[in-house]
């Protein structure tokens, strides 16, 4: 059930419920609780009732009891809470497939609304999540923004170690392509959750280092209004940028529609860019049903600048060289989908169906040099049923994920790749009187591979997992989970193998502990992790390789590697006008045996920190501004070379007028020269460098009615 709820409601347990209670079914189609003041309300599974009180409502929370060794890491948490109340409003997540309280989970999610992305005036889903969660980003070689991101130190092959989804379908591809998240509006982004650790139960392979789930505003199915909202900005490196959303709303139906265009020259050379988006979704709803379609597209062209010697990069970090001078590229994505989610008695019901594709060309000269399409679809079905016996809650979640994808390669070496995967899944979760929280899960997943040009692949893969959330008082709660999780060569890593070898799959045994603490005007969470990986994936360029142009380098089952580290985030309100916000990452990625025993994986920072502050001094003006350090990575597997630490500040100041906002902001506000992105190294000399872009300023006006 659900229970996002204001503070002057609590649950009632049907032991409880005084017997001249007046009951009503209470409207839940979009899992808000909706209730009448002063009218007691029947929850829509019939296990709890919701009484309106003046007393805060606290939650209870979920299960488990940690050593004392770990215990002792937090043994400061419950003495600064005492004489606190947890006050902050709960967080309803949707990462587990379905609303759940994110208290309550036995594994961090942080969670960036649309409220933080306008504050901070982010114009992308990659920036917000660097921004905002301080996770690194490293710049792609395109000029949309597409910044990819390593959600726990996987280096080169983040992308391929982390599950996104986008209003219920997952749009990973089955390449090393990347997923484009740049091309989704920012203006039609309702909330982003960036699970942290495994999701291998409820997402299948590849999640290991977690899953960021992305939810329109028209996906999540909430105030069904009338509204438009336009966005123009201009600003430096020849920006402009025109945004527009707009919802009609009529009973239970509602109309939403979104457009954007965005074109700026970049800060290098050929590197001009334009993206082009659309977006359309219709729904309808009553009190126990919610069924949908929508369709978007979005285009980038681009110039392509490549990349930078170190000589070049100190003489001139914004030219291009003469190779590239006239290298262009273009991506377009469409996304297709139906979605049905209905309330029956006990049971919720969710199904997502997908159809989307990708083209990508690179030009030199106007002339095709690499193109290839991309066709996938998919279907995921699933089911959770909630049952109370006295004062304990049963929660069990069933579910059926179903994917087609394929690429085409035309030309004179052209191929088609193709990858299926079916998979079941299943996770029960027991929440008892004292908050105690039991979760255990597993996932079957067959995965079968075809390619032009290699052996076909048949493999079953299982991954488990087991969690405990335990609450030590009503403002302190520690939890854990252990587990494993999967994933197997991609096309591409099957295609440039060594001589004869068959790549196996990747696996890790994950455990993660951890604590949250929240008291009046603030909340802190603390996590630590483990991932210890056998047989994983990813390019050795150092391996011999006869078939290799330069004899060296291949795809390879790297020997044992290690993933561990500590998260810290925090939340803070100084005052009723200034709140700060802090995420803290200190990580470790290592090699353990091997060729590379004790050598750290290339492009892996060792510590993020992100600091972001919001001060109003006026009800009508507002500040915005946050630092983002990165400590240095290295650059090769022989930790000779490395891209150096930066820091970077924003800043943002805005000005409302009724249904009228005036900004400015400002983007490295201190012109830092930096770069993220480097991929070799000559004799402890970093090249194959991307620069970063300096300090910019970009002027808008955003006009709500």
């Amino acid at each position: 059930m659900n229970t996002r709820l204001g503070r002057r409601w609590r649950l009632i347990p049907p032991a409880r419920i005084p017997a001249n209670t007046v009951a009503v079914r209470l409207k839940t189609h979009n899992r808000d609780a909706h209730a009448l003041s002063g009218t007691t309300v029947r929850a829509f599974d019939g296990s709890f009732l919701l009484m309106k009180t003046f007393v805060t409502y606290k939650r209870g929370r979920a299960p488990v009891r940690f050593g004392a060794s770990v215990l002792a890491v937090f043994a400061a948490f419950p003495v600064l809470a005492q004489g606190q109340s947890a006050t902050l409003k709960e967080v309803v997540v949707s990462a587990t497939r379905f609303d759940s309280d994110a208290a309550s989970l036995p594994f961090g999610v942080s969670v960036i609304t649309k409220d933080d992305i306008a504050r901070a005036g982010v114009s992308t889903v990659n920036e917000a999540v660097v921004k905002l969660l301080g996770v690194p980003g490293r710049a792609d070689f395109y000029g949309g923004g597409d910044y990819g991101l390593d959600l726990r130190g996987f280096g080169t092959t983040a992308g391929s170690n982390q599950v996104v989804i986008v209003d219920g379908i997952k749009v990973n591809e089955a390449d090393l392509s990347g997923t484009r998240l740049a091309g989704i509006a920012i203006n039609t982004v309702e909330r982003i959750e960036v699970m942290r650790g495994s999701g291998s139960v409820l997402y299948g392979a590849g999640a290991t280092g977690g899953v960021i789930v992305i939810t329109t505003k028209a996906g999540r199915g909430v105030a069904r209004q009338n509204s438009v909202d336009l966005y123009a900005a201009t600003g430096s490196y020849g920006l402009n940028e025109l945004r527009a959303n707009a919802t009609l709303a009529s009973g239970g139906f509602s109309l939403d529609v979104a457009g954007n265009k965005r074109q700026t020259d970049n800060h290098r050379d050929n590197f001009k860019s334009t993206v082009d988006g659309q977006s359309v979704q219709a729904q309808w709803s009553n009190d126990w049903l919610r069924v949908g379609a929508s369709h978007a597209n979005d285009t980038l062209d681009t110039g392509l600048p490549g990349s930078l010697t170190a000589v070049q990069y100190e003489t001139n970090p914004s030219q291009t060289t003469a190779a590239n001078a006239n290298k262009t590229g273009s991506i377009e994505n469409t996304r297709d989908t139906l979605f049905a989610n209905a309330e029956l008695g006990a049971w919720q019901l969710g199904l997502d169906a997908g159809q989307r594709t990708k083209s990508l060309d690179s030009l030199n000269k106007g002339v095709s040099t690499y193109r290839y399409d991309i066709d996938a679809s998919t279907l995921a079905v699933r089911a959770k049923h909630g049952l109370t016996l006295g004062q304990t809650r049963n929660a069990l979640t069933l579910g059926h994920d179903q994917a087609d994808w394929k690429r085409t390669t035309p030309g004179a070496y052209g191929s088609v790749s193709q990858q299926k995967s079916s998979a079941f899944y299943v996770q029960d979760e027991v929440t008892y009187a004292s908050g105690t929280r039991l979760s255990a899960g597993y996932r079957s997943e067959n995965i079968k591979q075809t390619d032009t040009f290699t052996a076909g692949t048949d493999q079953d893969q299982a991954a488990w997992e087991l969690g405990l959330t335990q609450p030590i008082s009503s403002a302190w709660s520690v939890f854990g989970r252990v587990g494993n999780s999967f994933r197997l060569a991609n096309m591409d890593e099957l295609g440039f193998t060594l001589p004869g070898a068959v790549l196996q799959p990747q696996t890790s045994r994950d455990l993660e502990l951890g604590s949250r603490w929240k008291y009046t005007g603030g909340r802190v969470e603390l996590r630590i992790y483990r991932s210890s990986l056998a047989n994983e994936l990813g390019y050795d360029p150092t391996v011999a390789n006869a078939n290799s142009w330069n004899g060296f380098g291949a795809n390879v089952n790297f020997d044992p590697t290690l993933r561990q580290g500590l998260e810290l985030e925090a939340q803070h309100d100084l005052s009723k006008t200034v709140g700060v916000q802090l995420n803290l990452g200190v990580r470790e990625a290592k090699f353990t045996q091997g060729a590379h025993n004790g050598l750290t994986v290339p492009l892996v920072a060792g510590t993020t920190l992100s600091v972001r502050a919001d001060w109003r001094p006026a009800p009508t003006h507002s500040v915005n501004a946050g630092v983002v350090w990165v400590s240095s990575q290295n650059v090769d597997f022989n930790n000779a070379c490395t891209v150096p630490s930066y820091a970077t500040v924003d800043a943002r100041y805005a000005y409302q007028r009724r249904n009228v906002e005036l900004s400015l902001g400002f983007s490295n506000l201190l012109d830092a020269k930096y770069y993220t992105q480097a991929f070799s190294c000559a004799v402890g000399v970093t090249n194959g460098i991307y620069p970063e872009a300096g300090r910019a300023v970009t002027a808008a006006m955003r006009v709500s009615f």
